[in-house]
């Protein structure tokens, strides 16, 4: 079998190649491949080296399947390139998630949604991914009815620029003065420096005022729970963490629940931690979540202030589970129906 990783360079991508080693895929071929100026790089794959290609030598490998995280814009172009010639896509970018034709999945919960026709399937966004991974089990039993989300979102979802960013901040290499940079030694990732910051934004501002991040959240949970009635409201918060996503997270459900079942429920979905001894100061963090591949839930509570209501707390990493995980993944359930 023939794997291409599109945009291997990057820091989804080479997460990607590093899952696909643990994953037990290192006996396949695998293709690196990245935009012209990374083509005759070398990248470290399993007990060899990879010499990063063009997307069109890897296009013209026909791999069975290719994982993209290469941005929208390239996915929209190189895709159904792909697909023409028969590999099946997994896709990270944003570029297919909204088309009702592409199936958008999460493998613990809608694997089914991909037809053995289908050759481009999406990945959801990571904060997405984390969220209806942590509730798929309520959704199921009880029903969610509304969901008020607040992110509090690692740079690493922005990428390396922004951990370059913060990296200078924090050295010194940019001096901060009343909130504004005074050197532009690095190119900034960000409109604001987020050493000792944070703030309410999150991709574009679109016209009603919210984020596209946020409106991710709406539109990709009610398409991988196959629900478009569920109200959701969301705010998306960049923090100064490297390797974690966390979630406060309300949910109103259909029906009146028992607290004590709702933690069975979500204690034994496949891939989710219940983490949740606050008496004892034990409950999710980032800086627990990071390499590894659980969505880690806690501070699991009623919500007084509203009938069938809850609270709790979300927290995973997102270049892991949100991202090159659960692109493998979905690879790994499409061999056992398609072999």
């Amino acid at each position: 079998m023939t794997i291409a990783v599109v945009g291997a360079t990057g820091l989804v991508g080479r997460e990607m190649l590093t899952v696909l080693n643990e994953r037990g895929f290192a006996k396949h071929d695998i293709i690196a491949a990245a935009s012209a100026k990374s083509v005759g790089k070398q990248i470290a794959f399993a007990d060899r080296q990879l010499t990063v290609q063009s997307v069109e030598e890897a296009i013209a490998a026909r791999p069975d399947y290719a994982i993209f995280s290469a941005g929208a814009d390239a996915s929209r172009q190189y895709a159904p390139l792909f697909a023409a010639v028969g590999t099946t896509v997994v896709d990270n970018s944003s570029a297919w998630r909204k088309d009702p034709q592409v199936p958008l999945v999460v493998p613990e919960i809608n694997i089914d949604a991909v037809k053995p026709t289908d050759r481009i399937v999406a990945n959801p966004n990571c904060s997405t991914i984390q969220m209806v991974l942590a509730l798929s089990a309520l959704q199921r039993e009880y029903g969610i009815r509304r969901l008020v989300i607040a992110t509090y979102q690692s740079i690493t979802g922005t990428g390396i620029k922004a951990v370059r960013q913060l990296e200078a901040e924090e050295s010194g290499e940019w001096i901060v003065e009343n909130g504004e940079r005074r050197t532009e030694n690095i190119e900034m990732a960000y409109p604001h420096p987020i050493h000792r910051n944070l703030f309410p934004h999150g991709g574009d501002f679109l016209p009603d005022g919210y984020t596209t991040e946020e409106q991710k959240l709406v539109d990709e949970t009610r398409k991988i729970y196959a629900d478009p009635s569920i109200a959701i409201t969301a705010t998306v918060v960049r923090v100064p963490v490297v390797g974690g996503h966390s979630e406060a997270v309300n949910v109103e459900l259909r029906r009146e629940y028992d607290l004590d079942d709702v933690r069975r429920l979500i204690a034994t979905t496949p891939g989710v931690v219940l983490y949740d001894d606050p008496a004892h100061n034990v409950y999710p963090m980032p800086i627990l979540s990071h390499h590894h591949d659980e969505v880690w839930v806690g501070r699991l509570r009623r919500d007084p202030s509203q009938p069938c209501s809850l609270n709790l707390w979300v927290v995973a990493d997102n270049i892991r589970k949100g991202a090159a995980t659960n692109a493998v993944q979905i690879v790994e359930e499409l061999l056992k129906t398609r072999n």
